[in-house]
């Protein structure tokens, strides 16, 4: 049996990112992210029904600053108590989990997404993706990226401005481009 574009996406392997079901499963989310872009700052009920709409899974006391925007939403695992700032950009084409209490600075950019380092591998349009977990109690500055197939420990903070091209672990603050630990938050 074949598999189809989802599938491919879902098992991490390389797909045809501009597939129909693919592309109608973007347009359904940024319409929805349109719509909570555009909601009143005061409209709580309208923003969680939104959210809830959109995403995997939302917890309780979720917080997004519009702007915000996403690929699919339906990939997005949002815990309890997770705040994202004003533009923060979250390309879930994989599973992208936020643990309990994590926080997200400002234009924050976590791609759960590549495209080949081959030019002509690149100009099929295929892509691969990868999930990113980022744990609880995080706090990632803001301008910091996040890229595919990541995971940041608990209670870790990540600089400002940072690239994070490798797992972070628990309890540490790590900044730089490429992102590297730099002391345990407990000093």
């Amino acid at each position: 049996m074949t598999k189809t574009e989802y599938q491919k996406l879902i098992d991490g392997e390389w797909h045809q990112a501009w597939d129909y079901e693919l592309s109608c499963m973007r347009v359904t989310a940024h319409r929805l992210v349109q719509k909570y872009n555009q909601t009143d700052p005061l409209a709580d009920e309208e923003r969680r029904r939104l959210l809830e709409e959109l995403c995997g899974s939302v917890g309780e006391g979720v917080y997004i600053t519009p702007p915000f925007f996403c690929d699919y939403g339906i990939h997005l695992e949002l815990a309890d108590r997770v705040y994202i700032n004003m533009n923060c950009t979250i390309l879930d084409c994989h599973k992208v989990s936020i643990g309990e209490g994590t926080m997200l600075g400002p234009n924050v950019q976590i791609y759960a997404v590549n495209h080949p380092m081959d030019p002509e591998h690149r100009a099929t349009g295929e892509e691969l993706s990868r999930p990113v977990t980022i744990g609880k109690n995080v706090w990632i500055g803001g301008g910091a990226i996040i890229l595919a197939g990541i995971t940041i420990g608990d209670n870790s903070v990540i600089g400002a401005g940072s690239v994070v091209t490798k797992d972070i672990p628990d309890n540490v603050f790590a900044a730089g481009n490429p992102c590297k630990v730099i002391r345990s938050v407990k000093e």
